[in-house]
């Protein structure tokens, strides 16, 4: 079965929250490449200013970190990024999190929310701690920002309205949960290839790691089949606005 592309008529603002510099770039930014280039309007947000991913002093290292994310964001379209200061390495869920990321939220109003995976293991090994604290506070915040009475003292005393989001989604394999996908081949591969490349000293630091042109493209011409096209990136989206769906647990067609 072909999956079905994510239907870009439907938003004009995405927010992706993610716990480190560079999570992004990973082959996800190559569909943020094709929506900026549509007009949609796109917005980071990192929990964490990366500062323990590099043997470098920690402060020299964020300071590092955070302008190579600037950079990939510029290569990308990506005109909003907001760069928290929650420690990186030993990131926390729980309610400062969860206020965090609603903040931010009812701030850019976005249709959709990409956020990252929570579960403990992935087909490539068990996830990184941050990744899955990040991902589950994410999940979380999307119901709390529609919610008045959840940290109502942003909407009391910072003068955020409560939003309600209409996508969330998380990056997806092929076979393995994946439901949409966005087509990137081309122009949004290339500037997705080059997103990553602007983390050149965070990537040096890195023993063996791979030059991002050598394996993003695998990535992405695998998840391009579950498509039907050269290359695309793939996402496990939920409409939280369609009505519910009973039939899976009625057993009705």
């Amino acid at each position: 079965m072909t999956l079905p592309a994510l239907p870009e008529e439907s938003f004009r603002r995405v927010l992706c929250v993610v716990a480190h510099p560079d999570d992004m770039e990973y082959g996800t930014s190559a569909a943020v490449a094709r929506w900026t280039a549509r007009g949609i309007d796109v917005g980071y947000l990192l929990l964490t200013r990366g500062e323990a991913g590099m043997p470098n002093p920690p402060e020299e290292t964020a300071r590092l970190r955070v302008a190579e994310q600037q950079a990939a964001c510029a290569v990308v379209g990506v005109e909003h990024l907001t760069v928290l200061e929650h420690p990186d390495g030993v990131l926390v869920y729980g309610l400062d999190l969860r206020r965090d990321i609603s903040r931010e939220i009812r701030r850019f109003k976005p249709d959709v929310v990409l956020g990252t995976g929570y579960a403990v293991e992935t087909p490539f090994g068990f996830d990184q701690a941050d990744h899955r604290a990040a991902g589950l506070a994410t999940l979380d915040a999307v119901r709390d920002a529609g919610n008045r009475w959840v940290f109502p003292e942003q909407v009391d005393d910072e003068g955020l309205e409560p939003h309600s989001v209409r996508w969330f989604i998380t990056p997806g394999l092929p076979g393995r949960g994946a439901t949409h996908g966005v087509e990137v081949t081309g122009e949004p591969l290339d500037r997705g290839i080059a997103s990553l490349e602007a983390h050149a000293a965070y990537l040096a630091a890195l023993p063996d790691h791979p030059a991002p042109k050598d394996f993003i493209p695998t990535f992405t011409a695998m998840s391009g089949k579950a498509m039907g096209v050269e290359h695309a990136v793939l996402f496990r989206a939920h409409d939280l606005q369609a009505p519910p769906d009973f039939s899976a647990e009625t057993g009705q067609d």
